[in-house]
């Protein structure tokens, strides 16, 4: 391999690692925001803030034990865990905990609503630069496609997810509100036009030999 071909790939390297580590601590910054805005959190996130208030772990540490517990169903699934799918396990939740720490909670019906706004914004362009990425599903995503390689419909697949974890959630005493709808309806077109724009394909120099990151997510 030539010296600018190395310098290339090099380069290649350092973009994805930082679309990764750039989406995931967006992604654990956009959930806080979620959670002090206090009108309600999508699916997943329902299921940790009841698992939270029931069991009296924090937050993020509830994130990282269900990451755990989650990847633990791949197995069976025959999915192979990435880079992207480890660190996913671990910097979100750490993050969560960290800006919960230090962020208030907003007074005023109006700020609670920007604090949304700006959750929505963040999650869909966090998703969009891990994905993008090409480094690993996070565990919940890579349930939800492994699941479907088995011929199941991912749209199915998500949707009997989505209520079985927010069913779960709401029992334990998750908080859910217009956030919930709202995260349901623009997460998926937020990410359909960012993970174009963030994506590493092949095509760019010197990521020949590195695949191309599961869209499937961004269309289910």
């Amino acid at each position: 391999m030539s010296a600018s071909m190395k310098s290339a790939a090099r380069w290649g390297l350092l973009r994805r690692m930082t679309l990764l580590y750039g989406g995931l601590i967006l992604g654990g910054f956009a959930l806080a925001l979620f959670v002090q805005a206090d009108l309600g959190l999508d699916p997943w996130d329902v299921l940790h803030q009841g698992i939270s208030r029931t069991t009296g772990w924090t937050l993020g540490s509830v994130v990282i034990a269900s990451s755990v517990a989650v990847l633990a169903l791949w197995i069976p699934l025959r999915q192979r865990p990435g880079l992207g799918t480890l660190s996913d396990v671990v910097v979100v939740g750490l993050v969560i905990d960290a800006t919960l720490r230090f962020m208030p909670r907003p007074d005023g019906l109006g700020l609670r609503f920007g604090f949304l706004a700006a959750a929505l914004i963040l999650h869909g362009v966090s998703t969009s630069l891990y994905i993008g990425a090409g480094l690993g599903a996070g565990p919940r995503d890579g349930l939800m496609t492994g699941l479907a390689a088995r011929g199941l419909s991912i749209r199915r697949v998500r949707v009997a997810i989505d209520l079985s974890v927010l069913t779960v959630g709401w029992l334990l005493g998750g908080t859910i509100g217009i956030g919930t709808i709202a995260s349901a309806l623009t997460i998926g077109p937020l990410v359909h036009y960012f993970l174009p724009r963030f994506t590493v394909s092949r095509s760019d120099p010197g990521e020949a030999g590195v695949g191309d990151p599961d869209v499937s997510v961004a269309s289910a």
